[in-house]
């Protein structure tokens, strides 16, 4: 009997799992066969990097004690990473609109599987903006060296996870495109500024203290920083927290938003 249950849990893993490919493997292949995606990714990175970024790099940077260059672009290869994919999970509701949802919705399938392959799907222009980042990043004179950028990439599951639960937290109470499109632009955009991507939140306090403790970008950030940094007289004035308590943070933030998202994304389904 023993032997009989294990091969039925590895048979329902193996389900789940291939479920979740699946899912992936829609998103990503509708992603490259729309442009707009695939130019959208790459022309971010030129907006927000080289444009915003770079005027803050030539007025503020002068009276920081590190260089604010590599802090940006750090800063970036998350914020794009968070911004792709909470812009992305809109998904559901386009494809609620086809019904494509629903009929997910009643496969023989975990519904937390359902949400994880949206969420990698969802991921793939952010890595691609990723990219495009370390261009803008090169051809303004900042680089990472390729063990940095390896060891954030290994990181940008666990991103993408934080990411696109805290976008599912909304997905459960917003009932139509037009309002998610808003919603997860000003989501993506307030903790671009708030969680530190391209300015120093080290003395921030009251309840702008608050509103960055509370977002999962903030721990994401610290922790890439914290990775990127690690060895260097920089570490200090650059990371925030124990890259432990980082993790920690980021755990229980995307299980909190993972459950009560779904939870609301799958009743307000089962309400139509």
């Amino acid at each position: 009997m023993n032997v009989i249950a294990v091969q039925n849990k590895k048979s329902r893993f193996s389900h789940e799992y291939n479920a979740v490919l699946t899912i992936v493997a829609r998103d990503v292949l509708l992603a490259l066969k729309s442009p707009a995606v695939l130019i959208i990714s790459l022309a971010m990175p030129i907006v927000m990097m080289g444009m915003l970024g770079g005027s803050l790099a030539q007025n503020m940077a002068g009276g920081l004690d590190f260089n604010y260059g590599k802090f940006m672009l750090v800063g970036m290869l998350v914020s794009m990473l968070f911004q792709f994919t909470i812009t992305g999970l809109v998904s559901l509701i386009n494809d609620r609109g086809t019904d494509f949802t629903q009929e997910m919705m009643i496969s023989p399938i975990s519904r937390y599987s359902i949400v994880i392959g949206k969420i990698f799907g969802s991921s793939f222009g952010g890595i691609l903006s990723m990219i495009g980042t370390l261009i803008v990043g090169l051809a303004m004179g900042i680089t990472l060296s390729p063990w940095q950028f390896l060891l954030i990439l290994a990181l940008s599951p666990l991103m993408c996870l934080s990411a696109g639960a805290m976008a599912m937290l909304l997905m459960g109470f917003i009932k139509n495109n037009k309002t998610a499109n808003m919603v997860t632009m000003v989501l993506a955009m307030t903790q671009i500024f708030l969680s530190g991507a391209i300015i120093p939140i080290t003395n921030s306090h009251g309840i702008l203290l608050v509103l960055n403790r509370l977002m999962p970008m903030t721990y994401c950030l610290d922790l890439a920083r914290a990775v990127v940094y690690a060895g260097t007289p920089e570490y200090g004035s650059v990371v925030l927290f124990n890259p432990v308590v980082n993790c920690i943070a980021i755990v229980a933030l995307t299980l909190v938003c993972l459950v009560v998202g779904t939870y609301f994304f799958v009743r307000s389904e089962k309400n139509r």
